[in-house]
């Protein structure tokens, strides 16, 4: 038994370096791929990209690429699965109460990252900055946040204030 004890030792100090070289699968991530990716906007602006949109702008890009799933006026039953983006009563009248833009989202910037990242729900990440800034634009004026002739760009989206922003309670705050 001491001799197989001895021979699985060997192997592993033998095999050790081998292991540590890899598959020799990929490639080393440079900081210029990490960057493409890192595209996750805080409440106060960081992160967003150059560029801008207006309402206006924005119902052309909802009508094309939103409507279907979201519906006429953002108010969802577009598609299963697909909420209301516009109206909703306040969170203060249950738990089952529909989570919508003005009566969920603390902050206006968080609207344009999950547009980024995730819309349209059949390819995600295939809007330009300039569509997500116009959808966001035309979402807000939906939800009577903003006006229609604003422009939103990375100097006033964070400074739309959001109705629920002083009563967000973060679900996972363990998480942070």
């Amino acid at each position: 038994m001491s001799t197989l004890k001895a021979l699985g030792f060997l192997l592993s100090i033998a095999a050790g370096p081998a292991l540590a070289q890899g598959a020799g699968l990929g490639k080393p991530l440079t900081e210029a791929d990490i960057k493409a990716w890192d595209i996750a906007v805080l409440p106060d602006g960081s992160n967003l990209p150059p560029g801008s949109g207006t309402a206006a702008q924005g119902a052309k890009i909802y009508a094309e690429k939103c409507l279907a799933c979201h519906a006429e006026g953002g108010k969802g039953g577009g598609s299963p699965g697909a909420t209301p983006l516009v109206g909703g009563a306040p969170l203060t009248n249950g738990i089952e109460t529909a989570k919508t833009i003005a009566n969920y989202y603390a902050y206006s910037t968080t609207l344009f990252d999950y547009i980024r990242r995730a819309m349209p729900f059949n390819m995600p990440r295939s809007l330009s900055d300039n569509e997500v800034y116009a959808l966001t634009a035309y979402l807000l004026v939906l939800n009577k946040l903003a006006g229609e002739n604003d422009v939103m760009d990375a100097k006033n989206l964070p400074l739309v204030k959001m109705p629920n922003r002083d009563n967000f309670i973060i679900p996972y705050p363990d998480r942070i």
